[in-house]
């Protein structure tokens, strides 16, 4: 009997995850909608105003999908807590719906802008949140794979965006995103509230009730001992917890070291500059297809990691992903490096940089792409996981934007080689940091993981 009302309770588990990951789905095409549009609005033809915007005006365009990314989720933050995850989740598909909707009806720049700020409100609250509430609805044995495939729904978002966006309209694109966030915001309000959340405001009868739901029953009893001290800590200077709670600040210290890490490796320049280096590597594939190649590649990577996540365990595929990554930058670094100084080999090797760029971003999805953003729905105590996981993204967000803006200038000033190796050599230290600081999380509660802790 416990048995199949735990089979049960793992079934709804990932049907509460599926109507979940339609978020990430919006998420990764919101954050993407620019790169097929931004050439539309530079012809009057395609562009919904009757004049063409600057150079300035269409980076803005683009900029503008970090903007309310990184402030959107400390707001929520606040909300998790003392409303609910569900209403967060809410709050992020109406933001993506009227980020949509000004985008599909826009008449001027401010609407368009306004639109893309919204739509990345919601990009930064689904995030976060995301990470946080499937952490703490699923099983243990579980947990890592339906956490980890949150990082493959951003990708699909991405390929859908790629690969509709060149080959449509203006408006059509914004349809497709109103289409998908209206049903994003169908699928939360069917989704219940955290169990965690219920522990914090002491609501007995709704925690069992929904970990009965879920196929925990045997977690009912763990949590109800554990209520008061709960609710105590939850009624502290949350912020302060975050930092004076011992498992809590070595939770920050060794999340935020390795996101800053994931997003120094370089990932962001390479999608952003990836059509620039298919050029240089004298590849005829049009950008738009370079794109959508490397965000299949990307999919093959995130898709294959939740198989093997409960069963290799984090840490392992985060260094050897770590690795591989550090190799492929090595290897593209040593190919321009052969090209600056003009060596012949060079002509033969025209096929490389995709070759490994491809391999890279293999590697970078299967591990390094997702993995720490797994050990941050884990790693946090109750009243503090919405702050870490919101200081964390923030952190690694904006790590990620300084790099990327950065590659360009690098590129110009001392070479491709040089940018390259910097990203191998920040690879190495995700090795080198994983090895000797992360923790194993394969099969462990989350209570289990604060007392390691």
């Amino acid at each position: 009997m416990l048995q199949s009302l735990r089979i049960t309770g793992i079934r709804l588990q990932v049907i509460i995850s599926l109507c979940l990951y339609v978020g990430p789905i919006v998420a990764g095409y919101a954050g993407s909608w620019s790169g097929p549009v931004i050439p539309k609005l530079r012809d009057l033809e395609q562009s919904p105003f009757p004049y063409l915007l600057t150079e300035t005006q269409l980076a803005l365009v683009g900029s503008f999908a970090y903007l309310g990314a990184i402030p959107g989720p400390y707001i929520t933050t606040w909300i998790s807590n003392t409303k609910g995850r569900k209403p967060c989740l809410i709050a992020s598909a109406v933001f993506a719906v009227l980020g949509f909707i000004l985008l599909t009806t826009t008449q001027n720049l401010v609407m368009l802008y306004f639109g893309r700020f919204l739509g990345s409100v919601s990009f930064g609250t689904t995030t976060v949140v995301s990470f946080v509430y499937i952490g703490e609805i699923a099983s243990p044995n579980i947990r890592g794979i339906l956490l980890s495939i949150i990082g493959a729904m951003f990708t699909v978002g991405s390929i859908l965006a790629f690969s509709s966006g060149p080959y449509i309209s203006y408006h059509g694109t914004s349809y497709i995103g109103l289409a998908l966030s209206i049903f994003q915001l169908l699928a939360v309000l069917w989704i219940p509230e955290s169990p965690i959340f219920y522990a914090l405001k002491g609501q007995d009868k709704e925690l069992i009730k929904v970990l009965q739901d879920l196929g925990r029953p045997q977690d009912a009893e763990k949590l109800l001992k554990m209520r008061k001290e709960m609710i105590e800590t939850n009624t502290k200077k949350e912020w302060m917890d975050l930092f004076s709670v011992k498992s809590n600040r070595k939770a920050l210290f060794i999340v935020v070291v390795i996101n800053v890490l994931q997003h120094g490796s370089g990932v962001m320049a390479m999608l952003f500059f990836s059509a620039a280096i298919f050029e240089m590597a004298g590849s005829s594939i049009p950008p738009n297809i370079a794109m959508v190649i490397i965000g299949c590649c990307q999919l093959m990577g995130s898709t294959v990691t939740p198989f093997f996540v409960e069963t290799t365990g984090r840490k392992r595929i985060l260094i050897i992903s770590s690795a591989m990554c550090s190799l492929s930058m090595f290897t593209l670094g040593l190919y321009f490096y052969l090209d600056l100084i003009g060596n012949p080999i060079v002509n033969n090797l025209k096929w490389l940089p995709l070759v490994v760029l491809i391999l890279f971003y293999i590697s970078y999805d299967s591990g390094l792409g997702i993995i720490p953003n797994t050990l941050m729905g884990e790693m946090f105590t109750t009243n503090v996981r919405s702050k870490g996981s919101t200081v964390t993204m923030t952190t690694s967000w904006l790590c990620g934007f300084l790099v990327s803006t950065a590659f360009g200038a690098l590129l110009e000033t001392v070479g491709g080689h040089v940018a390259f190796w910097f990203f191998s050599c920040v690879c190495a230290c995700a090795v080198v940091f994983t090895i000797f600081f992360v923790p194993e999380t394969k099969g462990k509660t989350l209570l289990e993981i604060q007392e390691a802790l």
